[in-house]
């Protein structure tokens, strides 16, 4: 299984952009996208340090809602 996640834009330089997590900020390869694709700001979601979509806020919001929801849901491991 494939786990992706979105993020918010928050710079660019070159084919690399800082994107944050909710407060954690981590770089991703943007070069999957088209140019210009990906702006300042945006919403984007990534797999493996790579941009691999890009979302409208609308979307991007209610996928997190769904994360949190899923991992509020989780069972605690066994020890």
């Amino acid at each position: 299984m494939c786990l992706a996640i979105p993020g918010k834009v928050e710079s660019i330089d070159g084919r690399a952009a800082i994107i944050d997590f909710g407060g954690i900020k981590r770089e991703a390869i943007i070069d999957l996208m088209e140019p210009g694709l990906v702006k300042i700001g945006g919403w984007v979601l990534i797999h493996t340090g790579f941009v691999i979509q890009v979302l409208d806020e609308k979307e991007a919001l209610e996928t997190l809602d769904l994360w949190k929801e899923v991992l509020a849901n989780m069972d605690e491991p066994e020890a």
